[in-house]
């Protein structure tokens, strides 16, 4: 399958930010995204130059958060956001008894059962998009409360949003991240990171990816994408949207202690990895499980200039056999064999700057 115009551009731009200098600061700020508890209210995104996009508008509010949340929530900071998808956008408010607290964002037409009934802010946008696409923030974002006297705390048990509070999420690049991350789909195949430093093994494979699965959020992303990243998973898309399919990229820690994540051990689904020194645990830490991987724009978003609309939208390429790399070839539902040909991933990283320019 041959590269599209837009792969063949972010393969150009990852290039050529190779050989960019390293940044003056690691983070710079993006935006800021504003949810006022209030129905009706607009949901709004300001970027750094201050220009204000309307996103959407309220339409539920929570009445409770989620204990239990999904294991690897835990694995988080309270305060922050600790999956980042395009069906969902949930925050950790505690973790008591080793469990995670959550509260999420949700699209108005979605399937999100990690959400949980009730606990979620409820947004006018369609998954996939706005705050769960062009705007999306990473994993580790802050998550602010400005209270209705106009004090700003972070997410907490107790500073849980009231009516007339605004929720705050904001959203920073991290230049320390790498521009890529490779894959060698084998076991004991190497995780590479790749900056403008040079490279650096992340991690090995323990059991190879080989097939897709039904997973419901890769209804709403397209062939090739990221549908989620969290503490504990990287989710990719290998169907159209208004398809499912999808694989998943799990570090061992999940895959060794999270209950539901036992089948994976066993189904051809799952992709683990564990840490090059054989001890480390992955989840919740960058760049794989923070600080970085997004959704990025569904077709026809745009942000503030082309280097962020382009640089933020979601890449992923695979090698079949001794092939070069490619886009994703499509594969829908469950079919345990249906990547057993890959031999390579490759991730490319979100960034927002014209390459050219000095870091």
């Amino acid at each position: 399958m041959k590269l599209t115009k837009k792969a063949a551009l972010l393969l150009f731009c990852a290039f050529l930010f190779s050989f960019c200098g390293s940044a003056a600061a690691s983070e710079i700020k993006l935006f800021e995204i504003e949810i006022p508890m209030e129905k009706g209210a607009a949901v709004t995104v300001t970027d750094r130059s201050g220009t204000m996009y309307n996103v959407g508008t309220v339409e539920l509010l929570p009445v409770k958060t989620r204990w239990p949340s999904y294991t690897a929530s835990s694995w988080s900071t309270q305060g922050t956001v600790c999956a980042s998808a395009v069906n969902a956008i949930h925050m950790l408010v505690s973790v008591e008894k080793g469990k995670g607290r959550t509260m999420s964002i949700i699209p108005i037409e979605t399937i999100a059962p990690a959400a949980g009934a009730g606990a979620s802010v409820v947004i006018s946008p369609k998954a996939g998009e706005s705050i769960f696409g062009a705007w999306t923030p990473p994993v580790g974002s802050k998550v602010l409360v400005r209270k209705s006297e106009g004090e700003l705390l972070a997410l907490s048990p107790e500073t849980l949003p009231k009516p007339k509070d605004t929720l705050v999420i904001t959203v920073y690049e991290d230049r320390a991240m790498p521009y890529m991350v490779d894959i060698e789909n084998r076991p004991g195949g190497r995780v590479t990171a790749w900056t403008s430093e040079g490279y650096e093994v992340l991690a090995r494979v323990i059991k190879p990816i080989k097939g897709t699965g039904r997973f419901e959020g890769t209804l709403f992303q397209r062939t090739g994408a990221i549908r989620a990243n969290h503490s504990g998973v990287i989710d990719i898309s290998t169907t159209p949207r208004g398809v499912t399919g999808g694989f998943q990229i799990i570090p061992w820690d999940h895959a060794l202690t999270s209950k539901e994540m036992q089948g994976a051990w066993d189904m051809s689904q799952w992709l683990i990895i564990g840490p090059s020194d054989g001890k480390s645990m992955m989840g919740g830490t960058p760049p794989l499980f923070k600080n970085a991987l997004v959704p990025g724009p569904a077709s026809g978003e745009k942000l503030w200039d082309v280097w962020s609309t382009y640089g933020r939208k979601s890449l992923i390429l695979a090698r079949y056999g001794n092939g070069g790399w490619q886009t994703l070839d499509e594969t829908a539902g469950r079919n345990d064999s249906g990547l057993k040909d890959i031999t390579g991933l490759r991730i490319y990283y979100p960034f927002t700057e014209e390459v050219q320019k000095s870091k």
